[in-house]
C-alpha cells in the first residue's frame, strides 16, 4: 500500500501497538500491570478521605508523563497534516543523475508527506491565507531524501540570514501577540516594503494559491535550486515540482474566512477522508533541469530563490508519480515527530550555491535538535529503511544498542570503514570556486520586479481580481498610514491600475504613473487555470443534497447514484438529522432517508456544490426556512455549481434571480452561470454513465460538468455574486 513491499510500514510496525488488542492490560511505563488507574493511593476510610501518598509510583508516573507530553512546536509550519504513500518512477532520469530513486523504474519508494501552514500555531485554523508547506520524505535504499518545499515556487528572501526577520515580521506582533496565523498586519507589510526582493513572493501570497481548496489540489515546489550528478560526472541544476492530478483549485476569500470558524480542521479532515475512502491523492513529479554550462544564460540568477524558471525557457519534465494511500496511526508520533531537512540528500543529488538553501541546510538540522533531541533520526517515523551504522554515540533518548569494543575511526580492527563511491558512498561534486570573501550577492540578484510583473500578467481576469481584493483586505488591517500608504507605491512598479485600485480601497497615496517600465510578458504555468485535469472530473467533490419531507425520490436517488458513480461524495442535508420521507411515502411503514447533517449543523461553505430535488411539500418547507435560502445564496456567492429539478427550480430562482440569469421552465436543461436547472424530470433523466461536457443537453451531464469546473468565474466577472447577500 505505501511503498516498496510496505517496507516503511513494516518497519513502523515493530514500534506499533494496537490499543484495540483485547489481550492488553494497563501497565506502568516499566511494565507492571496496574489494577487501578483512577485513584491516587491515599490514607482513607469508608467515611473519610485523607491525604494522598507521595509513595504512589503509578500516580506520580501518570502525572509526570502528562506534565511532559508536549515538545516545542515548530517555529514555522507548526500546524500540519501528514500521510504515508509511495513514489513511483515512470521515466528514468539517468541522463542527468545517478540517484537510484530517479533512475530505477522498477523501484517503488515509500514516502511520508506533511502539509502545513507557515505562520500559525498548532491550534490555528487550516484555511487562513498563508503559504502551505509541502514536505516529502523518501525512504530510499540509499538513505532518506527530503524535498522540503512549499505550494509556491519562490520565497520572500534571497539569503537565509533574513530568516529570523521575515518570520518575526509575519508572526503575531510582539507587543500584544496579535494577529494569529495571518499576514494582515503592520509588521508583515512593513517588511515587504523594506525588502524589494519580497515583491515577487507577496504577489503569489496575495493570489488564490494561499487559500487552497484542499491539500490534494495544491502544487508543490522544492523552491531551492539543487543539483543532479550523473555517472559521467556531469552536473545539472534542478528544481522539483509536484502537480496534482485533480487540478489546482482554491477557495474564494469569503469561503476561507467562514470555514476558519465553521471547521478549522477542514484541510486535515479532507485529506484524511479522501484516503479513508480510497480516493488516493496523486501528484505528477517533475524536474526542471539546466546544464551547468548554461547557468549564466538567463537574465536572472538561477540560484535566486525569489525567481521561477519560466517553463518556456526550462520545460518541466514529468518523470514520476506520488500517491498518498495510508493515514497515520497516531498523529504525534508520526505527523508531529516527523522531521525534514533540506540537507538530506542521496548520491546523485547535491546542493547548489543558492544562498537560501545553504542556510536552510544549517537551520533545519539545528531546529530538529532543539525540538526532538540529538537522536531524532532514531524515531520510528524518521528512521531510514536502509542500514544505519556509524560511530555517533550516546545523547538523550538513544535507542540503538551498538555492540563492539571500538567507537571511533580509524580503529585497529578496520571495522565500519567509509564507503567508496562504487559501494554507494556519497562523493561531493568537485566544483571549482573563485571569489572574494564578502557579504554580497552577484549583480543578477539585485533585480526584483520583472518576475513579479510576469506573475501578475499571467493570471486570468478572476485571479487578478482576487489579488486586488486580497491586497485590499490585508492593507485594510494595517492601521499605520506609513505601511499601507507606501505599499501602493511599490505596486505602481508592478501595475499602475492595480496600484490605483488598491489605493482607492485602503486610502493609500494614489500613484499617478507607472514607476517602472512594464515588459508585458506572460508565461504559462503561473495561473492555476493552466492545471485543469486532462478530463473533467468530480472525484472526491462533496455535494450537498437538500431535502425535506415530501421530496422527489426519483430525483434524489437518481442524482445521488450518478454522483457516487462518478466518485463524488453526496451528503443529505435536511431541517433535521432524522428520518426524512419522500412524497407519497407512508411514515408509519416507510424507511425514510436519514440526513447526514441538518441545515444549522453544516453550511454550504463546506461543500463544493448544492443540489435541490423537487417535491412540492419539500420545497414549500425549504422556502419557509431562512437558512435553506441562505445555503443557496451563499453557494451562489461562492461561485459554486447549483442544481435544481422540478419544483425546486423556482425555489432556486427566487433565491438568486438576477439580471441575465435563466431558469428552465420545461424538460429542457438550462445552465446559467453554473446554475443548472430542469423543470421536468423523469427516471430516464438520471444516469450513472456520465459524459460531462460544456453545453451538455442532459441534466446530469450538464450539472456534473459545472461541478467539475470548480467555480463559475463568469458569475463573478459579471458581478452577479456581489448582488446576492450571503
Amino acid at each position: 500500500m505505501a511503498g516498496e513491499k510496505n517496507q516503511k510500514i513494516a518497519d513502523l510496525a515493530t514500534a506499533t501497538k494496537d490499543v484495540h488488542d483485547k489481550s492488553w492490560r494497563i501497565t506502568s511505563d516499566y511494565g507492571v500491570k496496574q489494577n487501578n488507574t483512577d485513584h491516587w493511593l491515599s490514607v482513607a476510610s469508608e467515611d473519610k478521605t485523607g491525604p494522598m501518598l507521595l509513595e504512589d509510583p503509578f500516580g506520580r508516573e501518570k502525572i509526570h508523563r502528562f506534565d511532559h507530553e508536549r515538545i516545542p512546536e515548530r517555529v514555522v509550519h507548526a500546524r500540519g497534516a501528514g500521510a504515508h504513500g509511495k513514489f513511483t518512477l515512470l521515466e528514468s532520469a539517468s541522463d542527468v543523475t545517478s540517484a537510484g530513486i530517479l533512475t530505477d523504474t522498477s523501484c517503488e519508494t515509500p514516502i511520508f508527506v506533511r502539509f502545513s501552514t507557515v505562520l500559525g500555531s498548532r491550534g490555528s485554523a487550516d484555511t487562513v491565507r498563508d503559504v502551505r508547506g509541502f514536505a516529502v520524505k523518501f525512504y530510499t535504499q540509499e538513505g532518506n531524501w527530503d524535498i522540503v518545499g512549499n505550494n509556491i515556487p519562490v520565497f520572500f528572501i534571497q539569503d537565509a540570514m533574513k530568516f529570523p526577520d521575515v518570520i518575526h515580521a509575519g508572526k503575531p506582533e510582539p507587543h500584544n501577540e496579535i494577529p494569529q496565523a495571518q499576514s494582515a498586519h503592520n509588521n508583515f507589510w512593513d517588511f515587504q516594503f523594506m525588502h524589494p526582493e519580497a515583491t515577487h513572493m507577496f504577489m503569489w501570497a496575495m493570489s488564490d494559491r494561499t487559500i487552497p481548496r484542499s491539500y490534494r489540489m495544491m502544487q508543490g515546489f522544492g523552491v531551492n535550486t539543487f543539483t543532479l550528478m550523473n555517472d559521467k560526472g556531469e552536473r545539472h541544476f534542478v528544481k522539483f515540482i509536484w502537480t496534482p492530478e485533480l487540478g489546482v483549485h482554491s477557495f474564494v476569500w469569503d469561503e476561507a474566512l467562514k470555514i476558519a470558524g465553521q471547521d478549522p480542521d477542514f484541510h486535515r479532515k479532507d485529506l484524511w477522508a479522501a484516503i479513508e475512502a480510497g480516493s488516493y491523492p496523486k501528484w505528477r513529479f517533475g524536474i526542471q533541469v539546466i546544464p551547468e554550462s548554461k547557468e549564466h544564460d538567463f537574465d536572472f540568477d538561477i540560484l535566486d530563490a525569489t525567481k521561477v524558471w519560466p517553463e518556456e525557457l526550462v520545460p518541466i519534465r514529468y518523470i514520476g508519480q506520488l500517491e498518498l494511500n495510508r493515514n497515520v496511526d497516531e498523529y504525534f508520533t508520526q505527523t508531529e515527530q516527523v522531521a525534514f531537512c533540506t540537507s538530506h540528500i542521496v548520491p546523485g543529488i547535491g546542493f547548489s550555491n543558492d544562498p537560501l538553501l545553504q542556510g536552510r541546510n544549517f537551520s533545519y538540522q539545528d531546529t530538529q535538535l532543539s525540538r526532538l533531541g540529538v537522536n531524532w533520526e532514531e524515531l520510528p517515523i524518521n528512521k531510514p529503511v536502509c542500514p544505519v551504522m556509524n560511530f555517533n554515540r550516546d545523547g538523550a533518548m538513544r535507542h540503538t544498542i551498538t555492540k563492539g569494543t571500538v567507537n571511533y575511526w580509524p580503529n585497529r580492527f578496520q571495522t565500519v570503514p567509509p564507503a567508496i563511491q562504487e559501494e554507494g558512498g556519497y562523493v561531493e561534486y568537485a566544483e571549482k570556486i573563485v571569489g572574494m570573501k564578502a557579504r554580497m550577492k552577484s549583480s543578477k540578484f539585485k533585480e526584483h520586479k520583472n518576475q513579479a510583473e510576469l506573475f501578475y500578467n499571467s493570471l486570468s481576469a478572476p485571479e487578478k481580481s482576487h489579488v486586488l481584493n486580497a491586497l485590499g483586505f490585508e492593507l485594510d488591517h494595517c492601521d499605520d498610514p506609513v505601511v499601507y500608504g507606501r505599499m501602493t507605491t511599490r505596486l505602481a512598479e508592478i501595475d499602475l491600475e492595480l496600484a490605483q485600485q488598491v489605493a482607492e480601497m485602503v486610502g493609500g497615496e494614489m500613484p499617478q504613473e507607472q514607476t517602472r517600465p512594464k515588459h508585458n510578458k506572460t508565461a504559462k504555468g503561473l495561473s492555476q487555470l493552466d492545471y485543469a485535469p486532462e478530463e473533467p472530473t468530480i472525484a472526491t467533490r462533496m455535494i450537498a443534497i437538500i431535502i425535506a419531507d415530501g421530496y422527489d425520490a426519483i430525483a434524489y436517488n437518481g442524482i445521488k447514484a450518478a454522483l457516487t458513480a462518478a466518485g463524488a461524495l453526496p451528503f443529505t442535508i435536511s431541517p433535521r438529522r432524522n428520518k426524512i420521507f419522500a412524497a407519497g411515502e407512508d411514515k408509519s411503514t416507510g424507511t425514510g432517508v436519514t440526513a447526514d447533517h441538518h441545515l444549522e449543523g453544516m453550511r454550504s461553505t463546506l461543500f463544493d456544490s448544492v443540489f435541490v430535488p423537487g417535491g412540492a411539500q419539500s420545497v414549500e418547507t425549504l422556502r419557509k426556512n431562512g437558512r435553506a435560502v441562505h445555503w443557496i445564496r451563499e453557494a451562489f456567492g461562492h461561485l459554486k455549481a447549483i442544481g435544481a429539478t422540478g419544483e425546486a427550480v423556482m425555489f432556486v430562482k427566487d433565491a438568486c434571480n438576477l439580471p441575465g440569469m435563466e431558469f428552465s421552465t420545461s424538460g429542457e436543461t438550462v445552465d446559467s452561470y453554473g446554475v443548472v436547472t430542469t423543470a421536468q424530470v423523469n427516471p430516464q433523466s438520471f444516469k450513472e454513465a456520465l459524459q460531462m461536457a460544456k453545453g451538455a443537453k442532459d441534466f446530469v451531464d450538464a450539472y456534473t460538468f459545472a461541478i467539475s469546473q470548480h467555480k463559475n468565474f463568469d458569475r463573478e466577472m459579471q458581478g452577479l455574486n456581489a448582488m446576492v447577500a450571503y
